[in-house]
Order: C-alpha cells, then sequence, then structure tokens
C-alpha cells in the first residue's frame, strides 16, 4: 500500500489518505461541560479559576458554563476557606455538586448474597443492605424480583422514594454485554442471552444500567479506592468465581463486543477440570472457591451435609490448612500455582502498573503467599524491571455494590451533560 493512488486526467498522482481514519479517544473529545463537571465531582471542591487552568481553557468559558450548571441544579457554590489564612472577610468560594440534584441505586446480585447501595450526585452512601440468596441458578422473574425487594429496603433505609431515583446500576456474574444489557450467561441466571436490563427496568421502574461483576470493582476502585489516580490498572476478583476488571487510560476497557477481559475462563488445561460455565480447563475451575470445595470433598473427606454452604466446607478446609494439615495445604497451594499463571499472563499481555486482588476469598493467604507471587514473577517476561505492584483487598459484596452505583452515576452524567461515554 502507498500514500499514492493512479495518475489523475491532470497526471498528477491521485492523493489518498493515510492514518487511522478515527483518532484516539482523548478527553477532548467529551463535551467541555461534562469536563468541567466531572473534573469538581472528582475534586469534591474546586475554585473556578483551577478549573479553568486543570482544563486549560479561558476563566471566561469556566464562568458560563458553571453558570449554567449552577442554574440546572447540578452544582453549587460552596465555601473554600484558604489553608492558614485567619482574616476576617468573605472566603474564597469553590464550586461542588449539588448531592440531592439525582439519587441512583447500586447492586449486586451473587450466588450467596444480595447487596446495595443508595448515593447521592456526589458520591455519598446514603444507606447499604444486603439479602441473603440460595446459591443456585433462577430464573430471571424470580432473580428480578429479588431485586425488587432489596431495593425497597435499601430506599427505606436511606428514607427516600424509589421512585426518585435517577438511575440503578446491576452487576452480576457472568459474560454481560454491557451495551445492550443483555446477559448471555451467568452462574445466578438459568436463562442465558436475557435482557436484564430490560426486564429489570420494567420491574423496578427506574432505568437499569447492567455490567459483569468484576468490572463493577474495577469502577469501584477507579471511582472511590486506589485507581483514582492511575492511568492503568487491573482487578482480579476472586469470589464465587474469577473475575477481572481492567482500567486502560481511566477508562474501564470491556472489547469490541463488550464480553473481554474473562481471565476466569482463560484455559488453564487442556479437558481439564468442569468449569460451571460448562467448559473444562477454565482458571476458575482450579481456584474459585466451588473448585476448592471439590478438592477439599475428595481429598479431606469432607462431604456436603445437608445444608452445609460451600462457605462452611471452605472455612474448614482453611482450619484444616492454618493447623498444618498437609492435603489441605496443597489445595490451595495448587490453587495458588494456577492462579500465579493467570496472572503472569495478565502481565506479560497487559504490563499494568497495578493488580488488585479483590474479593472475600483474599482472606485465604495461602492463594496470594509469597511462593505464588515468586512463581507469577518466574513466569513473567524477564525484563530485569521489578513486576507490578500487588495489592490485596479483602473487600466484601459491598465494594461491588459501590461499583454498581458508579456505573448508575455516570448513566446519569452522560444523559444529561453529553454524548462522552464514561467507560471505553
Amino acid at each position: 500500500m502507498v500514500p499514492y493512488g493512479g495518475a489523475t486526467e491532470t497526471g498528477e498522482a491521485e492523493r489518498i489518505g493515510v492514518g487511522p481514519l478515527i483518532q484516539p479517544f482523548s478527553e477532548s473529545l467529551r463535551p467541555l461541560r461534562q469536563q468541567v463537571f466531572e473534573r469538581i465531582r472528582a475534586a469534591g471542591a474546586l475554585p473556578r479559576v483551577q478549573v479553568a487552568k486543570e482544563l486549560g481553557v479561558s476563566p471566561a468559558s469556566v464562568t458560563a458554563i458553571t453558570s449554567e450548571l449552577i442554574e440546572a441544579g447540578l452544582i453549587e457554590e460552596v465555601a473554600a476557606p484558604r489553608e492558614g489564612d485567619t482574616s476576617r472577610g468573605r472566603p474564597p468560594v469553590a464550586l461542588g455538586v449539588r448531592p440531592e440534584a439525582h439519587l441512583v441505586a447500586g447492586m449486586k446480585l451473587s450466588d450467596r448474597e444480595h447487596t446495595a447501595v443508595i448515593v447521592d450526585f456526589a458520591g455519598r452512601l446514603l444507606a447499604s443492605e444486603a439479602h441473603p440468596h440460595p446459591p443456585g441458578e433462577h430464573g430471571l422473574d424470580e432473580l428480578v424480583a429479588a431485586a425488587d425487594d432489596l431495593l425497597s429496603a435499601a430506599a427505606a433505609k436511606a428514607g427516600v422514594d424509589r421512585r426518585t431515583l435517577s438511575a440503578v446500576g446491576l452487576g452480576v456474574p457472568g459474560f454481560v454485554d454491557a451495551a445492550t444489557g443483555r446477559v448471555h450467561w451467568s452462574s445466578v441466571l438459568r436463562e442465558r442471552y436475557a435482557d436484564v436490563a430490560g426486564a429489570a427496568t420494567a420491574r423496578l421502574g427506574v432505568p437499569v444500567h447492567v455490567d459483569n461483576d468484576a468490572n463493577l470493582v474495577a469502577l469501584a476502585e477507579l471511582w472511590f479506592g486506589a485507581g483514582r489516580e492511575l492511568a492503568d490498572f487491573a482487578v482480579v476478583t476472586i469470589e464465587h468465581g474469577v473475575g477481572m476488571g481492567m482500567v486502560i487510560n481511566h477508562r474501564v476497557y470491556r472489547g469490541a463486543r463488550g464480553l473481554g477481559l474473562e481471565l476466569g475462563h482463560t484455559k488453564v488445561q487442556l479437558d481439564g477440570a468442569l468449569c460451571r460455565c460448562g467448559q473444562r480447563g477454565c482458571l476458575e475451575a482450579y481456584v474459585a472457591d466451588y473448585a476448592l470445595a471439590r478438592e477439599a470433598a475428595t481429598a479431606l473427606n469432607l462431604m456436603h451435609r445437608e445444608g452445609q454452604s460451600v462457605s462452611v466446607l471452605l472455612e474448614s478446609l482453611f482450619d484444616h490448612a492454618k493447623a498444618g494439615n498437609k492435603a489441605a495445604r496443597s489445595i490451595f497451594r495448587r490453587a495458588g500455582r494456577y492462579l500465579a499463571v493467570g496472572l503472569a499472563n495478565v502481565v506479560n499481555l497487559f504490563d499494568p502498573g497495578l493488580i488488585i486482588l479483590s474479593g472475600e476469598r483474599m482472606r485465604y493467604d495461602y492463594l496470594y503467599a509469597a511462593d505464588t507471587l515468586a512463581e507469577m514473577e518466574s513466569l513473567m517476561l524477564q525484563t530485569n524491571r521489578p513486576p507490578p505492584r500487588i495489592e490485596v483487598h479483602a473487600w466484601g459484596d459491598m465494594l461491588w455494590a459501590h461499583g454498581a452505583a458508579a456505573l448508575a452515576l455516570s448513566a446519569v452524567t452522560e444523559t444529561i451533560l453529553g454524548a462522552g461515554r464514561e467507560t471505553a
């Protein structure tokens, strides 16, 4: 391919374009008023002059835009006293998000427990609620009904009318197309290719936005946690399954079809153990809680009793490991080695600056012991540079609900302020 085509009637070579026709996504492509609002929200309180400085635009432009946002009831002027300034007189004025402008909910539906939070437009938590849920697959109607009950309880605890909510973010495990809200497969859902967003919106009476729960953990870290100041990082979740969320250039990456980064379903063993997705040899089938429970039942004769949960079985396995039982330790060691393979693949593929290991299962420190991380390093590309930083966040399910709330806040912001997308 050459930059000039054949000759034209005038004898000149035909000029054709070169280079990408679609320019790289950047902040400058987002509406300026959206950029202004999001800078203010991220800072909590920010003077107009600082907004102009950070965005590289004229103070006059910022003044005009913020006046519109104040008139629309989205932001408000707040006092911003200067540090060390004890003089009397009027304190400097900053801008902050008007918290009561919108209320949203975030919910996670999981194999064991459903959780929800209600937050205001500034991202402040108003209430949280958790409902136990029997494990296994459930019908779409049953799952949406459980979400309906959970939302009512959370709204009542927050003292708000659920009809005043502007949006609901909903996280489920499995293969989720966030753009359409369709769930192709989930461990909590009997149906495949289910329109969860449509069914939930109809039942709850509020716009519902659905995403993979691991993406929502990454979103929670990006909005509320360790990822706020990082351009690129990865979150690997180990709970009832193994998930992954990746932030690239401050945005959650989902792939061309919205189904990317399914680390738990990368293959680590041909014709290996059966995964709950229906395929064999997935990483999840060696690391997730049901995999550890399967190994425990076989190696330690810890068979399921009537009504006994997987969590109880895992606690028994962990107690045996801490007490020095070789078989129990070998189960965690094997799972840790498979986890090392998965993490090394993440590093070799994406080279993130930080990997966050998240989820309640990170209480089982055998999964990320020093020898596991050392094995990860041995499987990484050898470049004489240090490995990425590893942080362990043993959060419970409420963190996932916070990520769902961030998804809802993002959706409301885009609907009101512009055509850009908060997550790519």
